[in-house]
């Protein structure tokens, strides 16, 4: 991440949990006193942006690293394309989630790093999981839910596309562009040209043809269809954005 210091990497359990507690601070400052500079620095018309905790207890949003692999694993891309697509308290509560995720990704990357064994690595589990998550932290839970979707509530504005056998609700008035659902029922003539045109379409970012069996989503605004995996949309991620714009339609926009 470039513009940010950087800092001797931790090498004992004591040091990592020492880093991994400064990062959590950090986090949490950012989702709670510092929340509206946070949210006003995650402008969904910029570019894919990612929310950084620091050993100095500080933050930052800033863009991805360019190195690949990165020193350090990297925390949730895009956070901020989903910010006006649902609820602050929701949006917050999944950069929560996500972020709780990063930190144990970076501390065990640590561990591995340096070679932690078996007693080592429990140990500084037990560390971690004295302190509550930044999910906890943010929403005043007492625990963490067993899945992602405790953060969603249903919402008609979703546009994605879905695999057969999942049918989330919509509102067919908002133009909502799905791969096809299995259905019992026979379908109209415009319903399957729909189909048939989606069943023909490539991913605007790996070039693979469209798979039923795939989560695909569609951009509004240059209307291309790309693999979520590609554009690093998951299916719940997709039902709370209002209107997505691919990668490269962000970037155009962010220059104008």
């Amino acid at each position: 991440m470039e513009g940010l210091p950087q800092h001797p990497a931790p090498r004992t359990v004591e040091e990592v949990f020492s880093d991994f507690r400064g990062r959590r601070a950090g986090l949490i400052k950012a989702l709670t006193t510092d929340v509206q500079k946070f949210y006003q620095q995650c402008d969904p018309d910029k570019e894919n942006l990612c929310l950084y905790g620091l050993p100095t207890e500080a933050w930052e949003v800033n863009l991805p690293v360019e190195e690949v692999p990165p020193e350090l694993p990297e925390p949730a891309l895009g956070i901020n394309f989903a910010r006006d697509g649902m609820a602050e308290k929701d949006w917050l509560s999944l950069v929560a989630v996500h972020s709780d995720s990063w930190l144990l990704a970076v501390a065990f990357y640590f561990g591995a790093r340096f070679g932690f064994g078996k007693n080592d690595r429990k140990k500084l589990f037990q560390m971690i999981n004295d302190l509550p998550t930044i999910f906890e932290v943010v929403t005043g839970s007492g625990r963490q839910p067993t899945n992602e979707s405790a953060l969603h509530h249903n919402s008609s504005k979703s546009k994605s596309s879905g695999k057969p056998s999942r049918q989330p609700e919509i509102n067919p008035s908002k133009g909502v562009k799905m791969s096809p659902p299995a259905k019992e029922d026979e379908e109209s003539g415009e319903e399957e040209e729909e189909e048939d045109d989606e069943q023909g379409a490539t991913c605007g970012a790996c070039g693979d043809n469209y798979g039923a069996d795939e989560f695909w989503i569609c951009c509004d605004v240059c209307e291309r269809w790309f693999h979520g995996k590609c554009v690093k949309i998951t299916p719940a991620k997709a039902e709370h954005i209002k209107q997505y714009k691919c990668p490269s339609c962000s970037s155009k926009r962010a220059r104008v």
